[in-house]
């Protein structure tokens, strides 16, 4: 695991607003998080979907219609699939760094990416960490479906070729971020996960998701970042927390007594390095957005904390590997809400820091 950073429960996102300009976008985020920045989706743009934003470059995509599917019955569908895996080995030496690489992310595609490096180019002071993001592997290879309607998951060939583009395009990321000479994030959007052991996964086994997680995080280490993994909702959460992922990003507002009966596995995880995202600022409900304000959130957090120190878990060193972010994305909301949230979210890391007591 990598521990090279240390976040002092700073304030980050994970990466969506309710907005249609990338230039506002990034101001936002600017003035409220400039201690990590991160590149922003606009998910009211239909190219910045979860899926649609990183399918680009998967062997067979077909887009006519206005719906992603890979159509494994055209003719040229072998000799594409050929391509793509020579070009990922190609990847695994300087390929990666082609300008017309499949693993790059485009302008016309994720404008957002851009137009957040040009802005922290010039950032003063310095930020302390980069954050980028992309659709985790599991969520990515269930979104995306065959020329038949069924999930590219279920299809061992093109599985591994939808790992394969994730996790090559999670490391572009890291190498063009790495430049900033400070600790770059890449989170793993994996909102699928949650459904994972119900009867909408009934046939995924445990080693399955293990080994696509594995991949995509392998390559952020290898290309010198940190992986985090953010699910949304209540999962499995020893399969996180047991994976190889730096950082575990958890809806602690809605869902902490779900995450904090995996005891064992949050212990284990802390006491090799790992930092908790702590999502306790609510972004599912317009109700609790209205009614909660930063205090009651700060000591909300407090409370889970405590449960966590209980465990053994010094309230130093749970600081320290900490963030606090909101529970989810903010795209959907208003941007009245959103202000509110990323605001809040603010208000409470910088309560934790400054209410900070030592071991």
């Amino acid at each position: 695991m990598n521990t090279k950073f240390t976040p002092n429960a700073l304030p980050a996102w994970i990466g969506s607003l309710p907005l249609t300009d990338h230039d506002a976008a990034v101001r936002l985020m600017l003035e409220y998080t400039p201690e990590i920045p991160i590149w922003i989706q606009l998910p009211h743009n239909p190219n910045e979907g979860m899926v649609a934003q990183f399918a680009p470059g998967m062997p067979g995509l077909d887009t006519s219609g206005g719906k992603l599917r890979v159509d494994t019955g055209a003719e040229e569908f072998d000799s594409q699939l050929l391509a793509f895996f020579e070009e990922y080995m190609a990847a695994e030496g300087d390929g990666l760094d082609a300008p017309d690489s499949r693993f790059a992310l485009g302008r016309e595609i994720a404008p957002g990416f851009f137009t957040f490096m040009g802005a922290i180019d010039s950032l003063s002071p310095p930020p302390v960490a980069v954050k980028g993001q992309v659709t985790g592997p599991f969520t990515f290879a269930t979104g995306l479906v065959d020329d038949d309607g069924r999930a590219v998951f279920y299809n061992d060939q093109l599985r591994d070729a939808a790992i394969k583009l994730i996790a090559m395009k999670a490391r572009w990321q890291v190498r063009q971020l790495k430049k900033y000479k400070v600790p770059v994030i890449v989170f793993l959007d994996e909102p699928a996960l949650a459904g994972f052991g119900s009867s909408a996964f009934i046939s995924v086994s445990r080693e399955e998701i293990d080994a696509a997680l594995g991949e995509v995080i392998d390559a952020i280490h290898e290309e010198g970042g940190l992986a985090g993994v953010h699910v949304c909702a209540n999962s499995e959460w020893s399969v996180i927390l047991e994976s190889a992922a730096d950082i575990v990003s958890f809806d602690a507002y809605s869902f902490f007594d779900k995450f904090v009966m995996y005891a064992d596995q949050v212990v284990g995880f802390m006491k090799k390095g790992g930092i908790l995202a702590w999502g306790i600022v609510p972004t599912g409900d317009a109700d609790a957005i209205e009614t909660e304000t930063a205090d009651s959130l700060f000591d909300r957090w407090a409370q889970c904390a405590e449960k966590i120190q209980s465990l053994g878990i010094g309230r130093e060193t749970l600081v320290a590997q900490s963030l606090i972010t909101p529970s989810c994305g903010t795209g959907s909301l208003s941007l009245e809400s959103a202000t509110k949230v990323i605001d809040m979210n603010r208000e409470v890391s910088r309560r934790i820091r400054e209410n900070r007591v030592k071991e």
